[in-house]
């Protein structure tokens, strides 16, 4: 996802020990980077100050993350938001479930993590290598979000429709994430979510003048 950070684990999602130790050092190998970038930019940052700042190995940072943009794109949140919307009550529509999920993953980040939020949207407006590979993430996540929605409606996670749809709406929280930023970062980004998906809903209607 383009925004929304690691949220706490719930009880039935509660990795295990090695994981959490996993997810420990994903999480420090993060915010050194995010230090480091707050300080003295994206291209002067490099993965063995990252490495320095981290207490860990250049080696330990690649593991975890192949290409330095990962650093800042990456998360564990995927598989808590797909856990998350299978939660949600069958009956009620996807976009409902959908708006539920983000919107709260969205107030979370906002609220506990604000710096790195305004940090990483504003990298991927201003970096395009940031920007390229966010793109590329959506298609995991859309996976995902491919495999809800078929059992929500019945369908094959591999049809065209499905697929459509998934990568639709991830493109538009992208988008909304990328507008909020180009803005300066001052509109209520929860706010504009719920404006896309409504969008996204009820499509366009022509506006006379």
């Amino acid at each position: 996802m383009a925004a929304p950070r690691t949220p706490p684990a719930t009880p039935d999602t509660r990795p295990g020990l090695r994981e959490r130790k996993k997810i420990k050092t994903r999480l420090e190998i993060r915010r050194a980077a995010f230090r480091l970038v707050s300080a003295q930019g994206w291209d002067a940052t490099t993965i063995e100050q990252i490495a320095e700042e981290a207490e860990v190995s250049p080696s330990t940072v690649i593991r975890y993350f192949p290409v330095k943009e990962d650093i800042v794109l990456t998360d564990e949140y995927d598989p808590v938001m797909e856990g998350a919307l299978r939660r949600r009550p069958r009956d009620e529509p996807l976009l409902e479930s959908v708006r539920a999920v983000v919107t709260e993953a969205m107030r979370r980040s906002l609220d506990e993590e604000p710096d790195e939020v305004l940090l990483r949207t504003r990298l991927m407006l201003e970096v395009p290598a940031v920007r390229a590979r966010m793109v590329e993430s959506v298609s995991v996540t859309s996976r995902m979000l491919c495999r809800v929605i078929a059992e929500r409606t019945g369908r094959d996670a591999g049809e065209l429709e499905v697929r459509i749809f998934a990568t639709g709406l991830l493109a538009a929280v992208l988008e909304t994430t990328l507008y909020w930023a180009e803005r300066g970062q001052r509109d209520d980004l929860v706010g504009l979510i719920d404006r896309m998906l409504r969008t996204f809903e009820g499509g366009l209607t022509r506006i006379d003048g």
